[in-house]
Parts: structure tokens; C-alpha cells; sequence
């Protein structure tokens, strides 16, 4: 079993852990912003400017996935701000991700109705996020209740010469 929590104690300790799963889960193929291999060297700049933003007075919110057993961090993602009082009303996702060893055990779903249920719990109307195409993560957001609303041709470039698409995807949690 999986415990949630909304804004968990940024501790240094769970910043190691939420970096250390953001590494892996790159190196292991996962579309997460940056392009294995990594360490957690090269990515504890970005992480230690998302995290500012999920301190109490920031403005986005760090849901993490911790297993009952073991305590360990299992998953994460962040409802991120979008900057305007006229899109108050809805979140980013971003930086969906499930620890590699526990992939495929059905954590992912798990993660993004914990989302939901955060999401909706603050007032949230609609969640959106953005994937890598090529990747077929699409699928997966689907399968969770998203609908695809756009594509943007070559706005990711993963290397020179391999482009790819950056899709738009919403889930609207009020009908």
C-alpha cells in the first residue's frame, strides 16, 4: 500500500530521495526533463528550484507516495501555479513520476487519483500537463481520464536530430 501526502516535510533527507528517484526514473527512459544518463548532480539545481516552490508560502504543492511498509518514497508529482488569477481555477502537473521498482504494479493510476483527490480538495477545477511524444505516456494519461488537446510539432529536442512532439493534455475533475 501506498500512503499520500500533500506538502510533505521538505526535508534534506526526502530532497535526496525525490532527487535520487528523479535520477533513476531518467536513467531508466522516464520523460522527466533531462536525457540519461544522469546524476543526481546535474539535476539537484533544477529540483532544489522546484522544491523552493513547494515550501510552506510557495506556490506550487508537492504530493508524494510513500510505501506503509518501508517509508520509502515511491512516487511524485507536483500541482504547480500557473501564474494568473484567471487560471486560478486549474493546475500544472508536473514531473509525474514512479520510482523504477515499482513500476508496472498500477502506482501510476494510484498517483494520479491521489492528484485528483488533492487537486480537487483545494478548490482545483481541471488539471493539465504536457508529455513527450514518441514516448507513449499519452497513452497512459488517457487511461487516467485526460483528453489530448494539442500537439506542438518538434518542441522538444531530445538530441540533434531527434525531435519531438510536446503534447497538451486535460483532465477536467468538474464537469
Amino acid at each position: 500500500m501506498t500512503r499520500f501526502v500533500l506538502d510533505p516535510d521538505l526535508t534534506p533527507a526526502l530532497v535526496d530521495e525525490l532527487i535520487d528517484c528523479w535520477t533513476q526514473v531518467t536513467n531508466a527512459g522516464g520523460a522527466v526533463g533531462f536525457v540519461p544518463p544522469v546524476s543526481a548532480g546535474d539535476i539537484r539545481p533544477t529540483a532544489e528550484a522546484l522544491f523552493a516552490r513547494c515550501r510552506p508560502g510557495g506556490t506550487d504543492r508537492l504530493l508524494a507516495g510513500f510505501d506503509d511498509e518501508t517509508g520509502d518514497l515511491s512516487c511524485w508529482l507536483v500541482l504547480a501555479d500557473n501564474g494568473s488569477p484567471l487560471r486560478a481555477h486549474w493546475r500544472w502537473l508536473l514531473k509525474v513520476m514512479v520510482h523504477p521498482k515499482r513500476q508496472g504494479t498500477g502506482l501510476g493510476l494510484e498517483l494520479m487519483r491521489a492528484a485528483d483527490e488533492a487537486a480537487a480538495r483545494l478548490g482545483v477545477e481541471s488539471l493539465h500537463l504536457v508529455c513527450r511524444g514518441g514516448t507513449g505516456v499519452d497513452r497512459f494519461y488517457a487511461g487516467a481520464g485526460y483528453t489530448e488537446v494539442g500537439r506542438i510539432p518538434r518542441a522538444i529536442r531530445v538530441t540533434p536530430g531527434d525531435d519531438r512532439e510536446e503534447i497538451y493534455l486535460v483532465k477536467h475533475l468538474i464537469p
